[in-house]
């Protein structure tokens, strides 16, 4: 029997993966171990492939949970920042005060506080507001928050206790009046039905309506729109977005405090945001909780950067409004471009985008991809940088409405790959050589392209968005939809109908 390799020369043979030594070594550990020296590559492999990696996002779900929801292109230098320093003064200062007044100048809230996610915000102005005390909330809004975390269940562990009123499908405002004269509650929450829709014989009572009940209204939004009239876009809101609730406009309706995520429809990291009248904002803020549940420098900064974007309409600098807001004109020619640059077995089509990640729940956006047959998923999740797509009815398609223009040449590159059986190994980011995925530099807002070498002749002469060439038919196959997103002949018109359910 031959000797086998040892331990280190097999590790070291593995050096081009890029992954840390130690790593490798163990990767050839469990190899020799197993009596399968020439297995180490593959498991070193499958161990870079769990790691956190950047990823191309050709599902058509805009706010996709597994892949961190809004995408957020901020960058920050390795250097200290001022977290809590006041600059003025020269003293210790407010994590994250300053963003405050940015929250303010987009919501007109009087204050703001940020925590680690919306749930946490939740749990925050509960614990607050209303630890030991009652607090109402409607039945049918009793929601489910993704991952098995569900409204009653954090409210229970703020210390509050809840009191519900109405039915799953109607709650009227006398249902609150008797609550507040019965239990003498410390809030009303109201909780947005930010990833569901229920549609039928159903009625709620308006924040307005209950802000007269003389009881302080806090509103989970949730998904975190923060104004219904999107300033920040030129042309206006679009018309999918009508009907969804926004932080300005709760508060003018005379909310106390509304909470919302920072990573769905703001466009932002993950977080939380509390925001309302200054002194309930300020009682959250000196909670102890506030510190268990405060977010770091990184999160902080990215946050800034986004709402500085938002405020400068600098729609670059905010990649979900970039996708949300295009042309679906202008997302159709990159399709046939796309189609044309891989060749006769793709086919420009057009899809039904969505929003996903627990915002407009049912809410379809115009877009266009491209399909190819079979199902392809998995040779193109092999692609470097990965790329997630969507299997339907014996098709692949990509939806190029949640690709980034930029990586218009990594889907050709990929799919190109995965229709002629061939895996994409896309070189390392050029400014890190072999680096490998984990490692790799992200695509900042100014660069001109995806980092990632094209591989195939097709996507090495790919043609950029704005050039017209090469434009063919397209298609409206049913099977375009992402697959979150059940078709229209699975949604009984009287039962709540469930999008992307994470919060």
């Amino acid at each position: 029997m031959p000797r086998p390799p040892s331990i280190d020369s097999l590790a070291r043979s593995l050096a081009d993966l890029g992954l840390p030594h130690p790593l490798l070594v163990d990767a050839a550990r469990r190899a020799v171990a197993a009596g399968e020296p020439g297995s180490a590559r593959s498991i070193a492999g499958e161990l870079a492939a769990g790691l956190l990696q950047p990823a191309v996002n050709a599902t058509g779900i805009l706010l996709h949970t597994n892949l961190g929801r809004a995408p957020v292109a901020v960058s920050q230098d390795g250097r200290a920042s001022t977290v809590e320093l006041d600059l003025r003064t020269g003293r210790r200062g407010r994590r994250g005060g300053a963003l405050a007044g940015l929250i303010g100048r987009l919501t007109g809230a009087e204050g703001a506080v940020v925590v680690n996610n919306g749930a946490a915000a939740v749990l925050l102005v509960l614990a607050t507001l209303a630890a030991g005390r009652s607090v109402v909330v409607s039945r049918g809004e009793l929601v489910e928050i993704g991952g098995g975390f569900r409204i009653p269940d954090v409210l229970v562990q703020s210390g509050a206790r809840l009191v519900e009123v109405g039915t799953t499908n109607r709650t009227r405002l006398a249902d609150y009046a008797a609550a507040v004269e019965r239990d003498d509650p410390a809030v009303i929450l109201k909780v947005h039905q930010s990833n569901y829709k229920m549609v039928g014989f159903t009625e709620s009572v308006t924040v307005a309506d209950l802000a007269r009940l003389g009881v302080p209204v806090v509103v989970d939004l949730g998904s975190g729109l923060l104004d219904a009239t999107t300033p920040w876009l030129a042309g206006g809101p679009p018309p999918w977005l009508r009907g969804e609730p926004a932080a300005r406009q709760t508060l003018a309706d005379g909310a106390s405090l509304v909470t919302f995520s920072g990573d769905k429809l703001l466009g932002g990291p993950q977080a939380g945001i509390v925001a309302g009248a200054a002194d309930l904002v300020e009682a959250c803020a000196r909670h102890p909780l506030a510190r268990a549940v405060r977010p770091g420098g990184l999160v902080l900064g990215a946050l800034q950067q986004t709402l500085l974007a938002l405020l400068g309409r600098d729609l670059d600098a905010v990649p979900l409004w970039k996708m949300m807001s295009a042309d679906t004109a202008d997302v159709r020619r990159r399709a046939e471009q796309v189609a044309a640059a891989v060749g006769p077995a793709a086919t420009a089509v057009d899809c039904v985008a969505g929003a996903g990640g627990g915002s407009l729940p049912g809410v379809e956006i115009p877009s266009a991809g491209v399909s190819v047959a079979g199902d392809l998923t998995t040779a193109l999740r092999r692609h470097q940088p990965p790329v997630i797509a969507a299997a339907r009815s014996g098709r692949t398609v990509c939806d190029l409405r949640s690709v980034d223009p930029a990586d218009d040449p990594v889907i050709v590159s990929a799919l190109t790959l995965a229709v002629s059986g061939r895996r994409g190994l896309g070189a390392a980011d050029p400014a890190r050589p072999g680096a490998p995925p984990h490692t790799a530099g992200s695509r900042g807002t100014g660069d001109a392209g995806p980092r990632a070498l094209v591989v195939s002749d097709a996507a090495a002469h790919f043609q950029r968005p704005e050039d017209p060439a090469h434009s063919q038919p397209l298609e409206d196959p049913a099977h375009s939809r992402p697959p979150e997103d059940p078709p229209h002949s699975q949604r009984p018109e009287d039962v709540a109908v469930v999008a992307e359910p994470e919060r």
